[in-house]
């Protein structure tokens, strides 16, 4: 059966699309830690990071730190945190979370956004992607 990633991937249920290409997608996290939190995934579903192949981590990667740059432009932060966990959904995905204290790292506390808030911050971010 697809992850609910997968399903947003072959837009099935739809997203804060921020950018994409043959092998990644990025979207924002509908649950977000904070303001830009965006999630980076393969689109060949697979449950664990360490379980992918040696180029499709390295693409993924490269991807979420070009995704991450843009973020860094776009949202006032300290820093963007990378975060890898996947108890939540069984397909990898890199959590790229704007912060400005260790608390936004700690899927403890999240942030409410609104439909319009959600595509201001999608727009922002694609408007700094290289």
């Amino acid at each position: 059966m697809a992850s609910i990633f997968t399903k947003i991937i072959q837009g099935d249920i739809p997203c804060y699309k921020i950018a994409e290409d043959d092998n990644f997608f990025a979207f924002l996290d509908i649950n977000p830690n904070a303001k830009g939190h965006t999630l980076c995934v393969p689109r060949k579903e697979v449950d664990k990071i360490l379980d992918l192949d040696e180029s499709t981590y390295l693409g993924l990667m490269k991807f979420a730190r070009k995704v991450g740059q843009a973020i860094e432009q776009a949202i006032e932060c300290k820093r963007v945190g990378i975060s890898v966990i996947g108890l939540e959904v069984p397909h990898v995905h890199v959590h790229l979370i704007p912060l400005q204290s260790m608390e936004n790292a700690t899927f403890q506390k999240k942030v409410s956004l609104t439909k319009e808030d959600f595509e201001i911050i999608a727009t922002s971010i694609k408007n700094k992607l290289k």
